[in-house]
Parts: structure tokens; sequence; C-alpha cells
């Protein structure tokens, strides 16, 4: 299968550039080993390349090129399969773009199109390729350094013998690393296995669950700090006196509803909106918040967003996995940010384990970030969050 990949990425402080001709050379003759072939063009920082070819040889090559330490910063922009080369004159064919006037690079680079058919800019892959050329979009590139320049430093790592024992139940902090501050807490309890659970006996349990996560979060969290509980939406359908439920539940915990955020998955089926959304508002009365999670694993974020106003959401793990390194998870994340800013709704960042992508979405406006990364899941305590320290001032 013919496979073409788009990647961007930024050439390393230390490479020299004359010797990219060199560089060129070589990686040329790899390519058309494994029937690859493409262009590459440089504008003085960064590279664009498009390589085409069978799917095995175009893996291979890709693997390589990301472990090169001559750029850094690798972004794939597209992963597309096509009928016929575009470009399939050599393993590599280099443009310079200092090289060449503007107003006639993209008809120069045109011309060594090999595809029986003429090619036009109605080609998402030209698409990108003009869009590097014009320098546009620039505003989207977010520079971010490789990981070794970072440390994660928590003040102990131990667990303290005077916390509360809450067993079956564990804390992940939601974090602004930069200001170093814990923002909020997610409760999170042991749920049975409820395969063989059906009907309102699921909903029932699922209230139960939360009831008992109120007890022992009550135990831990402070009083200023916001916490995080999670439950299946139908529940707010399903039990009648649901909300009610769960306003006792936060007063014999200790704690104020103005403090709970309640948090309901983007993937669980909401079947009655309209019922929802009526529980939405009574939990918003009482002073309780919104959250959306898994924002972007589910079919019904956009939709969501336009019948419910979320105090907030958490960006699904998913999608923040090598979002440093993924283009289109990149332009998804760029997306979320920009709705939820006009909608005045916090971001979250979920399920960060590495250095990258905290850095990116940082870059990108993310605040509040949530992850093993900066402390694994277990008995809160503030001073075991690893904050991030650079290296070169430490």
């Amino acid at each position: 299968m013919l496979t073409t990949i788009l990647y961007r990425s930024h050439i390393s402080d230390d490479f020299p550039v004359r010797t990219l001709p060199e560089m060129v050379d070589n990686a040329s003759k790899l390519n058309a080993a494994h029937d690859v072939t493409g262009i590459l063009l440089f504008n003085g920082t960064h590279f664009f390349q498009l390589l085409e070819g069978p799917e095995a040889g175009i893996q291979t090559i890709y693997s390589r090129i990301c472990a090169d330490r001559r750029h850094h910063n690798v972004v794939e922009l597209m992963r597309d399969y096509a009928p016929s080369r575009r470009f399939g004159n050599a393993g590599m064919e280099l443009f310079d773009l200092r090289e060449h006037d503007r107003s006639s690079v993209l008809q120069a680079v045109l011309d060594k199109g090999t595809s029986r058919y003429q090619l036009t800019y109605d080609d998402r892959a030209l698409q990108f390729l003009r869009t590097f050329v014009e320098s546009r979009e620039k505003e989207n590139y977010y520079e971010v350094l490789p990981a070794g320049y970072w440390e994660f430093i928590s003040e102990h790592n131990d667990v303290p013998d005077s916390r509360p024992v809450t067993e079956g139940v564990s804390f992940h902090p939601v974090v602004d690393p930069l200001a170093r501050q814990v923002t909020a807490i997610e409760a999170t309890t042991i749920r049975p296995a409820s395969g063989k659970i059906t009907g309102d006996q699921l909903y029932l349990d699922d209230l139960a669950t939360v009831k008992k996560t109120f007890a022992h979060a009550g135990l831990v969290c402070p009083d200023d700090m916001p916490l995080y509980v999670s439950l299946l939406p139908m529940t707010l359908v399903v039990i009648p006196d649901a909300v009610s439920t769960i306003v006792t539940a936060i007063e014999q915990a200790g704690l104020v509803p103005e403090q709970v955020v309640i948090g309901v998955s983007e993937t669980e089926v909401i079947s009655n909106l309209e019922a929802f959304s009526e529980a939405v508002r009574k939990l918003k009365a009482v002073g309780i918040s919104l959250s959306v999670d898994n924002f972007g694993d589910g079919s019904a974020g956009l939709s969501l967003l336009t019948h419910i106003q979320p105090d907030r959401i958490r960006i699904d793990a998913g999608i923040t996995r090598d979002v440093h390194r993924s283009g289109p998870k990149q332009a998804v994340v760029q997306a979320i940010i920009k709705c939820c800013s006009a909608l005045e709704i916090t971001v979250i960042a979920a399920g960060i384990v590495q250095a990258e992508e905290w850095m990116w979405l940082e870059a990108a406006g993310v605040i509040n970030f949530q992850g093993s990364l900066f402390a694994a899941a277990g008995r809160f305590d503030a001073k075991s969050v690893a904050w991030p320290e650079y290296r070169e001032a430490m």
C-alpha cells in the first residue's frame, strides 16, 4: 500500500548546515533502497519533508528520522494513502528555500511532480507544502526543549504515616506546574465490576460509590481545595433524588458544594439529554460545578457543549499522549483550547507522562495538568508532587 508521511522539524543548533547536501545524498540512497521517494524543504530553521513509498519502507525510514539528533521537535503532520506517487524521481530531493525566489518555488516544486495527473493545491499534502513555503501558521509552531532539560523533583516521595487511612480511595492532584500549585484533587474509588449489573442497580451502585468517595475525601481534602468526583451521567437521570443525595454526602463529609466538581465522562452514553441537562442545572443551583471528562474520546463532546455549559473539561489522555509529535492531535487540542477560551471553560490536560507533552501543552496555553509525570495516584500529599526544575538553573 502506497503510504505518504509529511513531517516538520527544527534543525539542531549544532548541525552544520554546510553538510546538508551530503546528508540529503546519503538519505536519498537509503530511501531508494526502501523504495521511498520524496522531497525535503529547508528554510534555514525548519525542515519539511514529504515521503512516499510502501508502508513498511516508510515506517523504517521515518523511525530513523525521528531518532536522528540532527533535528528535534519532529511533528508528523499527515499520514495518508494514495494510488500513485506525487514525487517519484529521487529518494530525496532538496529544496533550500533560501536559494529560491518565494514567488516561483511553489511552481518549481510542482514541476518535480511525477504523477500522471497535474498536481494541484486541492491535494492536502500540497496544501501543507504551500503553507510551509509561505511561512503561514508559524504562530502554531510550539518549539519544546528536549526532555533532558527538565527534572521533576518532589520534596519527598514517602507517604507520611500521619495521613488518614482512606482504603479503596486514591487521590490524583491537578497541578499548575509553573506556579508550583495544586489546583484541585481528584478522588476515585475502586468501583465494583459492572459487567453483570444492569438497569437501575448500576446507577444505585454508582451513587453509593460516590457517597463513599466523599466520605473518604472529606478526611484529606483541604477546605479551600476544589475536589473532583466522577459519576455516570445517567445516574443523575435514573435516580430521582441523586442530586439531593450528593449534597447530603458532601455536607456529611465536612465539605461544601462550592468546592466540589462532578465529573461526567464524554464516553458514557447520555440517552436523555434534556433530563441530564435539568439535573446539571440542579447541581449548579446548589453550587456544584461540572466537568466533562475524557473530552475528545467520545462522540458527543462538541455537541454536548451546545446543550450544557461545563465549568471545566479534561482532555482525554488518548489525545494528550505524544501530542508533541502529532500534528493532528495538536490541531485538535488547539481547537479545544480556542473553543473553551470563548466559553470561559477551564481546560485540564490529563494523562501527562512525558515532559515534552507538558511543554507543548503549556506553550499552547494549557495551565492545569494531571498525570504520573507530576504525581502517581495514591494518598494525597502536596509535598509528593514532582515540580519541574530547569536543569541549567539547578
